[in-house]
């Protein structure tokens, strides 16, 4: 896909959009399984403390002692990162076998009592703990006590648990990442689908395997297509208005090219044939010129007929036959091979003119043969016209290619050039090629579209 490409720029888009939108995804997931996690430690600290409060006693002195073990072993392993402590008012502590000889450092108690504190703070070997405490009053002889019962766990342990979690959750992002990008990718295609069939139709058009675009395209194409189909129908008037004009101008032209003609003839009876001739070059070369317009408007008009189909080799039978009767024809060997072939995508009568004008060039500069071939290629019909004449000249054989150099400007013809033979053909889907032979003499090639 090129950098240009529409199909491109909708899948870095959706690829970025995919992207962003899982890493956003992936801190969520993180931030509410940390909460999670936080939230399960919070309800086990808790039951440790409710545990604990539990167990307290009060001694003949009134200070409080946990008459029985917990059933969790860390708090009997010295720094194995779960820990408590007991501390009353008078800031006496009591702590678990796991703290060893280390006191947790409190902050000063907030909020009322009874209510959970949360809070971090360090613990043995400068490792933070996440702490959990409670303020409860024990009823006891004397007044009521208030102790603070905290337990903590190391900070350490959530974070592995959330690390832990982000190796998990990594790959499965990362294959999401490929299956959302994959279903764009899918997306993508399915809703450019319908401009490829805009194209395809457009290409038919051009080819004349079709006249307009079809109507069966989503609510979204259709006001292009409309406007593709518009454009179209203003492009037949604007040629039909053309083809009119041309004809109006023939129909204009004849009758003073009649009279001119006919004065030359009588020019001609009276002895001035110097100047008959020069009136009937004049009228030969503007009877030229309108034929060169006439089949310029006839090749617009009929470049728009898909349905146009032609018999090829009857066409370029009925041609030889023709020629052959000719005065240029008489004097030529012809060698002719044509094969059966399928109907050819052109107008016969555009067929039959162009077929024309390159066998009679032919006839005409061959030195005594004329060889024609006529077979299938593929989805073309290819039809070469050979002649062992002079040739062409290199010079001159680079201008054929060119708009308006005709070679009947040098040698009388049919009156259609060949730059209107390389516009019939190529209106057509067709190509023309001119060459001089390696064994001396000329060769046009054409390829017509099989129908």
């Amino acid at each position: 896909m090129k950098r240009r490409s529409l199909r491109l720029r909708l899948l870095v888009a959706a690829a970025v959009s995919v992207g962003l939108a899982l890493v956003l995804a992936g801190f969520g997931l993180v931030t509410l399984f940390d909460r999670h996690v936080e939230r399960r430690v919070n309800a086990e600290l808790h039951t440790f403390v409710n545990q604990i409060a539990a167990g307290i006693a009060f001694d003949g002195d009134g200070a409080p002692a946990l008459n029985r073990a917990l059933a969790d072993p860390r708090f009997d392993r010295p720094y194995s990162g779960l820990y408590w402590q007991i501390v009353d008012a008078e800031g006496h502590a009591q702590r678990s076998r796991s703290l060893w000889d280390y006191v947790l450092d409190l902050p000063a108690p907030e909020g009322a009592i009874g209510h959970p504190q949360r809070y971090a703070l360090t613990g043995p070997q400068g490792k933070m703990l996440h702490a959990y405490e409670r303020r409860i009053v024990f009823p006891v002889t004397g007044g009521d006590r208030t102790l603070r019962i905290v337990v903590a766990v190391d900070q350490h342990e959530l974070d592995n648990a959330r690390d832990d979690f982000v190796e998990d959750i990594a790959p499965a992002l990362s294959v999401l990442a490929l299956i959302l990008v994959a279903a764009a990718w899918v997306q993508v295609n399915v809703g450019l689908k319908p401009l490829e069939a805009v194209r395809q139709g457009v290409a038919a058009i051009s080819t004349r395997r079709a006249h307009r675009l079809e109507r069966d395209f989503p609510d979204e194409i259709m006001p292009l297509v409309a406007e593709v189909n518009d454009l179209l129908d203003v492009q037949d008037q604007a040629v039909e208005r053309a083809r009119m004009r041309a004809a109006d101008l023939a129909h204009g032209l004849k009758t003073p090219l009649t009279i001119l003609a006919h004065d030359a003839e009588k020019l001609r009876r009276k002895g001035e044939a110097e100047m008959a001739g020069e009136i009937d070059g004049l009228v030969k070369a503007m009877q030229r010129h309108v034929d060169h317009e006439l089949a310029r408007v006839r090749v617009a008009a009929n470049s728009r007929r898909q349905e146009a189909t032609a018999d090829l080799v009857k066409v370029l039978k009925g041609i030889v036959e023709a020629i052959k009767r000719s005065p240029q024809g008489e004097k030529c060997t012809w060698d002719v091979a044509a094969t059966t072939l399928p109907p050819a995508a052109i107008d016969a009568h555009d067929l039959a003119e162009l077929l024309g004008n390159l066998v009679d060039n032919a006839a005409k500069w061959a030195s005594g043969d004329v060889r024609i071939r006529a077979a299938q290629d593929g989805a073309m019909a290819l039809v070469t016209v050979e002649d062992d004449g002079p040739g062409v000249p290199p010079e001159a054989l680079a201008e054929l290619g060119k708009r308006g150099v005709r070679l009947d400007e040098r040698v009388a013809g049919t009156g259609l050039g060949l730059a209107i033979v390389r516009e019939l053909i190529e209106a057509y889907g067709g190509s023309l090629t001119l060459a001089n032979r390696d064994t001396g003499g000329f060769r046009a090639e054409i390829r017509l579209r099989i129908a």
